[in-house]
């Protein structure tokens, strides 16, 4: 039960720590964009069951795969595009670390 509460809690706070160092000047607004990102698990509703505490996300749902992975290290260097990007990929980050922690990882 703890190991959902923290890989839930870190989605949120990552990105604050992130925000703040690299954005300061404008950091609710680079949080904000990427609390935004956190829209990448609608594609949790086409699984069944919609929520499995013990499913490796990489891999399994459509927008977490080392595909789209790629596509969301594209955006990095795109100005316009970067803190969506970051975003994206501290989520991808932390799903990756939570399947490790599960011993669920395939590479």
């Amino acid at each position: 039960m703890l190991r959902p509460v923290i890989h839930l809690a870190l989605h949120f706070l990552a990105p604050a720590m992130v925000a703040r160092m690299a954005y300061a000047e404008r950091w609710l607004y680079a949080w904000l964009v990427m609390m935004a990102t956190m829209l990448v698990d609608l594609d949790h509703l086409l699984a069944d069951p919609l929520y499995d505490p013990n499913r490796c996300s990489i891999g399994f749902h459509p927008l977490h795969t080392w595909q789209a992975v790629v596509l969301y290290m594209l955006m990095l260097p795109i100005p316009k595009m970067r803190l969506i990007g970051i975003g994206l990929m501290i989520h991808m980050f932390l799903d990756t670390v939570d399947c490790a922690w599960m011993g669920t990882l395939k590479i």
